[in-house]
């Protein structure tokens, strides 16, 4: 990999810490069967790994080297590496510093490297501003593929990515795809659809989310209708509390 690419990942495993990675195994469930399981963390917090991350924001480091990173057994690589993209493609969506080309490049990274980003805190710091900044303008088919995968990641940001989607005024999507886990197994599924709905209806959709809640709230997870309905005045939640299941 280029030197620059090393230099970051060497000073990440600098700043490791195995008390802090035995609490983050247990935050993020390594523990057989847990949904992180097989992970391996070194112990690097997020706000430290922000610090590290700040000189490298605003190079252009080749993809490639990227997308090798990416494949890093070790967590907080992966986390650091989705880190800078994210912030890359926020940039590309700028009027002062657009590049297309260059969104579309990550985006098609991202997608054909799923199965390293395995777990909630790498999609929720890279989908919205990846899947959903490159989605803003496309047709919305790929969300509606990765809401119908098996993978609990690939749904998550499907749902997620619809961050940057809501705070652009269209919430459509997040509502349809909500629908559309209903009945899913899985709590962090659960979580970030009613996270989702809760930020349309607190950003632009307050009136849509009533209306979903009316007709979905009998066959929510309590989960889901919970984190819905946190914005809520105290009376409606109520009110949805006792007709959600």
């Amino acid at each position: 990999m280029p030197q620059e690419v090393d230099d970051l990942l060497r000073e990440i495993d600098a700043a490791a810490d195995p008390a802090i990675a035995e609490a983050l195994a247990r935050y993020f469930q390594v523990k057989p069967g847990g949904y992180g399981e097989g992970d391996q963390m070194i112990g690097v917090k997020l706000s430290t790994l922000r610090l590290i991350l700040k000189p490298y924001l605003r190079t252009t480091l080749p993809l490639p080297a990227i997308e090798e990173a990416l494949a890093s057994p070790i967590h907080e690589h992966r986390l650091a590496i989705l880190c800078l993209l994210a912030d890359r493609a926020t940039r590309a969506v700028k009027p002062r510093t657009a590049n297309p080309a260059d969104l579309t490049a990550i985006y098609d990274l991202y997608l054909r490297n799923t199965k390293y980003i395995d777990n909630w805190d790498l999609v929720d710091c890279s989908a919205p501003e990846i899947v959903g900044g490159q989605l803003l303008d496309h047709p919305r088919d790929p969300l509606y593929q990765l809401i119908a995968s098996s993978n609990l990641w690939e749904r998550r940001i499907a749902l997620v990515a619809t961050h940057k989607l809501i705070r652009a005024g269209e919430t459509e999507d997040t509502f349809a795809l909500a629908a559309m886990v209903l009945d899913d197994r899985e709590d962090l599924i659960h979580k970030a659809s009613g996270w989702m709905l809760r930020e349309a209806g607190k950003h632009t959709a307050p009136t849509e989310l009533l209306a979903f809640l009316d007709q979905h709230a009998t066959r929510m997870p309590r989960t889901m209708l919970r984190y819905a309905i946190e914005r809520l005045p105290a009376e409606t939640r109520q009110h949805y509390l006792h007709l959600g299941k």
